[in-house]
């Protein structure tokens, strides 16, 4: 597998969230908040069967046990997301309008011939079981204890990757972001530009004190500021510097406090940073101690980022196969990585004579990645590890990974690559009306016949 391989497909991103989303109308996944059924009368439960049909849709049935499935799949994204789940009743109305709504779309992805391979459905399957941690086979004992057969959730999964079909079919290929949308949006954030809407990223480094310190301590932490302040104007990397010497809890993150409003940092940081250039540094002290200062970024509020973090990284790849399965190639990278630690062995070698990836003859050295280039599942771990880190064995859609990062280094994007980032924002924003008009504009023309309501 070569660089372009391990980078984020469009397609693949959308594939793993959704079978995900898939995989929740059937899975119970352990930790997760079950909803508890709409309450009905006695009555109610002598006179109804089991399941009964609620609505149909373009001839199509929409049944009780569905809607509330989708209930429980609704009130579990909503506790992710720590919104405060409606009502039974609300709660039944809005999966309702839901499965309306998706069935429209299906309608219209079988009128226009949309077609899902089985390759892509069994890539689905190995993507839920991967997000769970657990394997197929687990998934599959725990949904045939709901009464759920392989056939079915595999035909829910075709679902929703028919759904990600017909909308980028549909909606995705028809929005457009021409140069006059990206000119209008920079003048409109230089004219709304305030001071408080200036957004910055500062990196410190915290040599802390203690309440009501002496002289002599004072004196000790000032000489410790300062021989990081003079490496860091030497050149020495800022990130490591935080991780080594400050004494704040953000310092396993290079000292980072993110990007945000200048007016939600600490005043002091602010006024310390204001003169600074990016990437200058300074220092100054508080009640907490004498902080070291980086300036990392500095843009007007609503722009998208003029810096972006890159990482050079490598990796070794083994493919499970009928000869390899996956835990023999965990088992075999963890013996890789026991054997790096302890100096029996040289990254770059090992992964020039097993890796079954196209860097493979460059060490396994997949160059600078910018935020975003690679599968996600791989980008997350390779972003927790410091330079000269190696990761534990990682399963991607691809295969087993070891993953070491070189090093890391703050580029700061050039005019094009800036328009880029504010086309992708904007075009991100009209996907969303345009679907969402799309959407109502669909479900204003399907038929649809109210029966019973939910219960």
């Amino acid at each position: 597998m070569t660089k372009h391989r391990i980078l984020r497909p469009l397609a693949a991103s959308l594939l793993v969230g959704l079978a995900v989303s898939a995989a929740a109308q059937g899975l119970r996944v352990p930790g997760t908040t079950q909803v508890p059924p709409p309450a009905t009368s006695v009555a109610d439960a002598t006179q109804r069967p089991a399941d009964y049909i609620v609505a149909v849709v373009n001839s199509e049935p929409i049944t009780n046990h569905q809607v509330r499935v989708e209930m429980q799949r609704i009130a579990r994204q909503m506790a992710q997301s720590q919104q405060q789940t409606p009502g039974a009743q609300e709660l039944a109305a809005q999966a309702l309008e839901r499965l309306i709504g998706e069935r429209a779309q299906l309608h219209l992805a079988r009128e226009i011939g949309v077609k899902i391979e089985e390759l892509a459905i069994d890539e689905a399957e190995q993507s839920v079981a991967r997000q769970n941690q657990i394997d197929l086979a687990e998934i599959y004992r725990r949904l045939a204890l709901d009464g759920i057969g392989r056939s079915q959730f595999r035909g829910q999964l075709r679902d929703q990757l028919t759904l990600v079909r017909v909308r980028e079919r549909e909606v995705n290929q028809k929005v457009r972001i021409s140069e006059l949308d990206i000119d209008q949006y920079l003048r409109d954030q230089q004219k709304n530009l305030d001071e408080s809407a200036v957004e910055v990223n500062i990196a410190q480094v915290l040599v802390a004190l203690p309440d009501d310190p002496g002289a002599a301590q004072v004196a000790a932490a000032q000489a410790k500021a300062q021989k990081v302040l003079d490496s860091a104007r030497a050149g020495a990397d800022f990130a490591g510097l935080a991780r080594e010497f400050s004494d704040a809890p953000d310092a396993a993150n290079g000292g980072q406090l993110g990007l945000r409003r200048s007016d939600r940092y600490p005043p002091l940081f602010v006024e310390a940073t204001r003169a600074s250039a990016v990437g200058g540094l300074t220092m100054v002290r508080s009640g907490a101690g004498i902080h070291v200062l980086k300036l990392l970024e500095k843009r007007a509020g609503g722009l998208p980022s003029a810096a972006v973090v890159q990482t050079r990284a490598s990796h070794i790849l083994l493919r499970p196969s009928g000869l390899l399965t996956e835990a023999a190639a965990r088992d075999k990278l963890a013996d890789f990585r026991s054997r790096i630690l302890t100096t029996q062995a040289d990254f770059a070698s090992l992964a020039q004579e097993n890796s079954q990836d196209g860097s493979a003859a460059q060490g396994g050295d997949l160059g600078w990645t910018s935020p975003g280039q690679l599968v996600p599942e791989f980008e997350d771990t390779m972003n927790r590890l410091a330079p000269g880190q190696i990761s534990e064995p990682l399963v991607s859609r691809f295969g087993v990974h070891l993953i070491k990062v070189i090093e890391r280094r703050t580029t700061q994007l050039g005019q094009r690559e800036q328009r880029e980032a504010v086309r992708a924002l904007l075009r991100d924003k009209k996907l969303d009306d345009a679907y969402a008009a799309w959407a109502q504009d669909l479900r204003a023309r399907a038929y649809v016949e109210m029966r019973e309501p939910p219960g």
